[in-house]
């Protein structure tokens, strides 16, 4: 079987794919995963030859707008048409070289989606948050303003849609692209549990359970508790981290922050806490008491993989979606404010009251239950048999 995969440069998008990957090219399939130069590296060693997605004009690439993708949707349509445009010829001339069986496409890399649509190809979604319909979205709610500016962008967006079917691309709507249904075949990496409203979606749509890497030395524990912070990469709020510093330094618990950035700022730390630039997760997890999180859907499905309570400070709407899921399911609980008192009560709450250990427990145990990477390769081989 031949695989042209699709994904967007983003780690948390990447890492969940890269056991999948693995496994396929164990099996004897071949996969070319259209990338970005960062993620060359990771992607060649999971065993999938890598074409690159550089270099290609974007017409807008500017990093400074990376939030105003969430908001503006006439802007975000106009990035999505210009990125597709700009790697048509490329992708349209690889997939003529290897003719793919099928294309797997992360689900916001709708340019995959789109060479799927054009050039007649079987188009599975590979969706590394939770998977979305009309049930499980009211977990990202719009406001009915929201709405309003939509329907008022809709003449705008319809003239960036004549420009992809000026080249050959089947679009009818905005909803074509960036909507999965019932009919679309669908890898998700996490649990029916975990998903919000997993009833609602077909027997399409497989979840795998997450993407856990195996780590090689385990973190020493120093204390009866050991505390783990991450924000992330993205995050440096550091009135947070002073809080956190602050009040847990006045602790007898083992503290483990990960600045996912230079933690130089920070001089004079109590002997207690250790800050780096990053840790092996999974390690310190496998260890952790509590985690205090940004709510990134892999920190937090890596953090209840290991039975581990969280503390929920989502960062943007994709986050506050999987606080809210962990939150209904009991396994943790939401941060009120970064002052040292709401800090220290969240924690003493979810180590002092064993049910939220037991909650976390639940959704590991459905992680576990899972079919993995093996099932999503039967369900390809299947795909493309049929």
């Amino acid at each position: 079987m031949k695989i042209a995969w699709f994904c967007i440069p983003a780690h948390g998008h990447t890492n969940p794919t890269l056991g999948l990957v693995k496994t396929l090219i164990e099996a004897g399939h071949q996969i070319w995963y259209f990338s970005f130069e960062e993620f060359r590296e990771k992607i060649e060693n999971a065993g999938a030859t890598f074409i690159g997605c550089d270099g290609y004009d974007f017409e807008m690439e500017d990093k400074g707008n990376a939030d105003r993708v969430g908001k503006d949707k006439v802007y975000a349509t106009e990035l999505l048409v210009s990125s597709t445009l700009a790697l048509d010829e490329m992708t349209s001339r690889v997939i003529g070289e290897i003719r793919p069986d099928i294309v797997v496409s992360d689900s916001v890399a709708f340019w995959g989606k789109l060479a799927a649509m054009k050039h007649g190809l079987p188009y599975v979604s590979s969706t590394t948050t939770f998977a979305f319909n009309k049930y499980s979205a009211k977990y990202m709610q719009e406001s009915a303003w929201d709405i309003v500016r939509m329907l008022a962008a809709l003449p705008r967006i319809n003239k960036q849609l004549k420009r992809l079917r000026d080249k050959g691309y089947p679009v009818k709507s905005l909803l074509d692209i960036v909507q999965n249904d019932n009919d679309t075949n669908t890898i998700a990496y996490t649990s029916k549990y975990f998903q919000p409203c997993s009833e609602t979606f077909s027997d399409r749509y497989h979840f795998i359970g997450p993407s856990i890497r195996p780590f090689t030395k385990p973190v020493e524990k120093t204390a009866d508790k050991l505390i783990y912070i991450s924000m992330g990469t993205v995050n440096q709020n550091r009135e947070f981290y002073r809080n956190c510093i602050n009040v847990l330094g006045q602790t007898d618990w083992q503290v483990i922050i990960s600045m996912g950035t230079n933690p130089e700022h920070y001089d004079k730390l109590p002997d207690n806490i250790q800050i780096y630039e990053s840790v092996d997760q999974m390690a310190v997890l496998s260890a952790a008491d509590a985690f205090i999180t940004h709510c990134g859907m892999n920190s937090a499905s890596e953090g209840l993989y290991f039975r581990v309570p969280l503390v929920l400070f989502p960062q943007t709407p994709e986050q506050d979606a999987v606080a809210k899921r962990v939150e209904e399911l009991g396994a943790g609980v939401r941060l009120k404010s970064i002052s040292e008192e709401d800090v220290m009560q969240a924690l003493q709450q979810i180590i002092d009251e064993p049910g939220y250990k037991d909650s976390a427990s639940r959704i590991s145990e459905s992680f576990r239950s899972c079919g993995g990477a093996a099932e999503a390769r039967e369900f390809l081989e299947q795909i493309v048999n049929d």
